[in-house]
């Protein structure tokens, strides 16, 4: 069981990542609050040739599920661009948010756009790593929020051997959706969980925000969430506060 952390603002992650003693570690590419063109990583070179795995999470405004072309198109853009810069770090995948949709919308447009992001790549050959759909918090237009939008999401991409899954336990939560027995429902619908965030949560259940705490300071008990992680037996990120994530791994070394 690889088990590891986000890390956000280091310049040199494999410095850090060996310091926590992790497996596997998880960075942003480029700016995730921006559409900036991934550039070339100073140890890019160190990343890829060290032991310890790393797993790219992608910009935070991509949504190839919206129906608005002047979001849509530079999302699709995105997810290509930053698959590639995930592959050149030797990145096992790159994980992208569900998305959603505005009010009024149909659903099944968005649905279908995710399709379209898989069948539009396979016409270039596919993406330079698998992506993994994540389970989102918030939002009644939400591609990924409840086990009925995945399952849905799932029916338009689950064909595709490159769509994978990323499991969110802060933001199932937020999203109303029993921790407890979450593992085998999820994989009822998707058949697979290729990576989890595991992540407590400062607010209560179903609450449809998305803030993190440490695993001993949030609402959702800890052992839950072990337990959880145990079930999943899929590589697992921390994306808890910075500040508290060496008590986090020792937590869950200690079980």
């Amino acid at each position: 069981m690889r088990l590891g952390a986000h890390l956000r603002q280091d310049e040199n992650p494999i410095t850090t990542a060996e310091e926590l003693g992790v497996d596997i570690f998880q960075m942003f590419v480029t700016d995730p609050q921006k559409w900036n063109k991934p550039q070339p990583h100073p140890h890019a070179a160190q990343i890829r040739e060290s032991p310890i795995d790393v797993v790219v999470h992608s910009s935070y405004q991509i949504n190839v599920a919206s129906l608005n072309n002047r979001l849509r198109m530079p999302s699709r853009k995105a997810v290509e661009q930053q698959a590639q810069a995930a592959a050149d770090l030797g990145a096992i995948g790159l994980v992208v948010h569900g998305g959603h949709l505005r009010e009024g919308e149909d659903p099944a447009e968005g649905f279908a756009n995710w399709r379209k992001l898989f069948e539009r790549q396979q016409d270039k050959g596919g993406f330079a790593v698998p992506i993994f759909i994540e389970n989102t918090a918030g939002g009644n237009h939400a591609m990924a929020r409840t086990l009925e939008s995945i399952e849905r999401l799932w029916d338009a991409v689950g064909d595709f051997e490159q769509a994978g899954f990323c499991l969110d336990t802060c933001h199932a939560w937020a999203g109303g959706e029993d921790l407890i027995g979450l593992v085998e429902r999820i994989r009822d619908i998707t058949g697979r969980i290729d990576l989890v965030h595991l992540n407590n949560s400062r607010d209560e259940f179903d609450s449809g925000r998305d803030r993190h705490a440490n695993l001993e300071s949030g609402h959702i008990a800890p052992d839950v969430l072990a337990e959880l992680m145990v079930q999943a037996d899929a590589p697992t990120i921390l994306e808890t506060p910075t500040e508290g994530i060496p008590d986090d791994l020792a937590y869950l070394r200690s079980l």
